[in-house]
């Protein structure tokens, strides 16, 4: 049976080539060294939760990453639900739903009102186990960001 952790920074060597496999997929230039100190900040100062998955032989082959916020509305925690890969190695296996039911578990078990996500437009796949677990596209707002450098 596949198993899946709570990291720290203990795993972050395992978890560094997922990651920047994953910054790749959406076209960033490979940069190990950067994708060991990002999750080595962000476990630190406990400012994200990554879900780390092994495969039976103990091998690392997917993780998701949350990032807790809030919701004024809602008026409650809100974990967005920024990352989520599985390897080439680990697809069709159902990695991606156990992750995300992970995610889904540690959501609830911390009170929050929402797990909120993005997907790029033309991830099909991520969209399906994304509605297959509950989750509803937003059609009411619009999402703007703005590169403040």
């Amino acid at each position: 049976m596949n198993k899946i952790v709570k990291a720290t920074e203990n795993e972050v060597s395992e978890l560094a080539p997922l990651f920047d496999a994953y910054r790749q997929f959406y076209g960033f230039a490979a940069d190990l060294t950067l994708a060991e100190q990002f999750l080595t900040d962000r476990l630190r100062h406990e400012d994200s939760v990554v879900w780390l998955a092994y495969d039976r032989t103990g091998t690392p082959i997917g993780f998701t990453q949350m990032y807790p916020s809030f919701s004024s509305t809602l008026a409650g925690k809100v974990w967005i639900l920024y990352d989520l890969f599985v390897s080439e190695a680990g697809r069709q296996q159902g990695i991606g739903r156990q992750l995300m039911e992970t995610a889904i578990f540690w959501a609830r078990s911390t009170d929050a009102v929402e797990v909120s996500l993005a997907t790029a437009t033309d991830n099909f796949a991520a969209q399906r186990l994304y509605v297959a677990l509950g989750f509803q596209k937003d059609t009411d707002f619009w999402v703007y960001s703005l590169d403040p450098r």
